[in-house]
């Protein structure tokens, strides 16, 4: 008997995933060698609304030079967060990138709370031994399934993750073009190798700050083994900001409301003015900018540390624990090196 025409794509689809069949363009690879990374390292602040133009939350990415075990990369930190029919939700992305957009490390979190039940989704992968290895944490509620899977770099030649696509989608609207064939590789929510395409949507209108600008659109489509594809439309400004992004079909979108050089002319700097009688003090002012210059070169080697304190204080003011010091301890646990149960200086003691 004939198998169903839906049941044998489905089945294919499945085979060339775990046969690693599954490859980037060459178009999109060598897209990806040519970019110019310095030409996108600025922020982005959205508010996100519905359909009626209710403000839900906000979403904001903030890209800057940085390092990563002494070599040098592109750090890019990404947070929404709000609340849809009451209900608090929100996504943090920080990651490490080459100046080629090669994920050298990246940490995904994704939470909501409906109704007194909690879904918590983290996901680590990180470069090591020519593997890309991944560890998946989701939390229902009280139950946790964990997985974990290593695919060789060798096959995940132009990867696209959460945070290199954001970058990604930049470059292509600086450039003012997306070049044909524009296939890479990224990961499904089971860790499966699939297909993400971008393509070009031309100009459009768009009113910000009171203004109407000329903005370019990149649709992002992500492609599924079992379900249908998911797109998305973002329109950039000529400069490179993000002006709207918007998941086709849903109800839900992020846009531009001021133009970025007026937000910025709101924080403008304010020199400092030292009082006469501060020299009488000029030992303790000695040690201190010693101390607040020794501090600042730390933050600046590992601007990380910004976006993890704010990802966990986030997190921490949404659940609000009696015990803080055990919910600070099981937040950071994911981050600790394994160990095997030998090394647990605990397990020797019993």
């Amino acid at each position: 008997m004939e198998a169903p025409q839906e049941d044998v794509a489905t089945v294919g689809a499945s085979a060339a995933i775990e046969g690693q069949q599954l490859k980037a363009s060459e178009e999109a690879i060598a897209f990806m060698s040519s970019i110019e990374p310095q030409k996108c390292v600025f922020a982005d602040s959205l508010v996100t609304v519905s359909e009626g133009g209710r403000d839900l939350g906000k979403f904001s990415v903030q890209v800057e030079f940085g390092r990563r075990v002494q070599q040098p990369c592109l750090l890019l930190y990404a947070q929404s967060h709000g609340a849809i029919d009451d209900s608090p939700c929100g996504t943090t992305v920080t990651a490490y990138l080459t100046s080629d957009l090669e994920v050298l490390e990246e940490d995904f979190h994704e939470y909501v709370k409906v109704n007194g039940h909690s879904l918590d989704k983290r996901c680590h992968m990180v470069q090591r031994d020519g593997q890309m290895v991944i560890d998946k944490v989701t939390t229902v509620g009280e139950e946790v399934t964990k997985e974990s899977v290593s695919h060789p770099m060798s096959v995940l030649r132009g990867l696209v993750t959460e945070g290199s696509t954001l970058l990604l989608m930049r470059l292509m609207a600086l450039r003012k073009k997306v070049p044909e064939n524009m296939t890479f590789v990224s990961l499904d929510q089971r860790l499966r190798i699939i297909h993400t395409t971008f393509s070009e949507l031309g100009l459009k209108q768009l009113e910000v700050g009171g203004e109407t600008l000329e903005a370019f659109g990149v649709e992002k489509i992500v492609h599924s083994v079992e379900d249908s594809p998911t797109a998305w439309h973002c329109y950039f400004l000529d400069d490179g900001h993000l002006a709207s992004r918007v998941q086709v079909g849903s109800p839900v979108a992020m846009r531009l409301l001021e133009l970025p050089s007026k937000i910025e002319k709101g924080f403008e700097k304010i020199p400092l003015v030292w009082e006469e009688d501060m020299q009488m003090h000029s030992e303790f002012l000695d040690r201190k900018e010693e101390l607040k210059a020794g501090h600042a070169s730390y933050l600046r080697q590992h601007p990380e540390i910004r976006a993890l304190m704010s990802d966990f204080l986030q997190f921490l003011l949404l659940r609000k624990p009696d015990d803080v010091f055990q919910f600070a301890r099981e937040y950071f646990l994911p981050f600790a090196p394994r160990r095997p149960p030998e090394a647990d200086p605990k397990a020797e003691s019993l």
